[in-house]
This record gives C-alpha cells, sequence and structure tokens, in this order.
C-alpha cells in the first residue's frame, strides 16, 4: 500500500549490525561476518532493535541513557556496525523481494534497492564513500548541514 497523506517521517538515526551466523546450513554460503543482519533505530529517547530471524522477528526497547554507546556496544560483540539514517523513501511500491533480514531493513532504513540482496550488499552499498551524496539526493529534505553522514567501522 502506498501513503497517499504527506505527512513524511523524519529521518532517525540508525545503526546497521552485521554479524555471522551458522544456525541455517544455507547462511554458510553467505560472506563470513555478513550472514545476518539487524537494525537499531533511534527515537524519543528509546533505541528499538529489529531483529529479523528465520522463525520470527523480535523487536526489543532499550531506554537511552547518558554514557549508553550501542554501536560500540555492537562492535565488542565482534559485530560490523554502520551508523546511519533511515531516508524518506520515494513515494512509489518498493521492489518486491522475499522477506529476508535484509529486505526487512531496507525497508525500515526507507531504501528502495532492488538488487541489494545479501546482507553484504547493504554493508557495501551503505558504507560506500558516496552513499552521503546519495542519501542527499534521494529527496530525504535534510540539509547537508543537519546530515550527520554515515561511518562504518568493520571490527
Amino acid at each position: 500500500m502506498i501513503r497517499t497523506d504527506s505527512a513524511e517521517p523524519v529521518p532517525t538515526r540508525a545503526l546497521v549490525v552485521f554479524m555471522d551466523g551458522q544456525d541455517i546450513w544455507w547462511l554458510r554460503l553467505l560472506r563470513p561476518g555478513f550472514r545476518h543482519v539487524l537494525v537499531a533505530l533511534h527515537t524519543a529517547g528509546h533505541w528499538l532493535i529489529v531483529n529479523p530471524l528465520a522463525h520470527v522477528t523480535r523487536v526489543d526497547l532499550v531506554t537511552d541513557r547518558p554514557g549508553l554507546d550501542l554501536a560500540a556496544w555492537f562492535r565488542d560483540q565482534g559485530h560490523t556496525v554502520v551508523e546511519t539514517r533511515t531516508r524518506v523513501p520515494p513515494l512509489r511500491e518498493a521492489p518486491w523481494s522475499p522477506m529476508t533480514c535484509v529486505e526487512v531493513v531496507k525497508r525500515l532504513l526507507g531504501l528502495h534497492a532492488r538488487w541489494t540482496l545479501t546482507p553484504h550488499a547493504l554493508y557495501r552499498r551503505l558504507a560506500a564513500p558516496d552513499e552521503a551524496a546519495r542519501f542527499l539526493r534521494t529527496g530525504s529534505g535534510q540539509s547537508q548541514k543537519k546530515f550527520d553522514g554515515e561511518r562504518a567501522v568493520r571490527h
């Protein structure tokens, strides 16, 4: 369903967390360290962590408090983290794709990227040097001064 109202969601801070995983046999076909992805969205003094698994999607709410560095916590667990922002998606249907962890994260980020199918492909797209410019060109409505840019840290 396409939104028809004019209210656009405000872009918010997001952490995209890439990790290893071998619980399902076919995950071993994917690049080590990039076999699963989850997203943490910052909103109203909380982090909403969405972890789309094969059998269930877990949603956790973590209260933001002074000194909490969720990105550093994920990195300390051995995961790769890309710090980014959500986007205002184009006002059209997202491309059809199987419901995978990558597709759920792309939808939550507001990213329409038909050929971004694996966690590593999503990492490459988000960590690309031109991603900040691409983000600004896609109608996010945010000025360059307000955009923090994206930072990828490989653990």
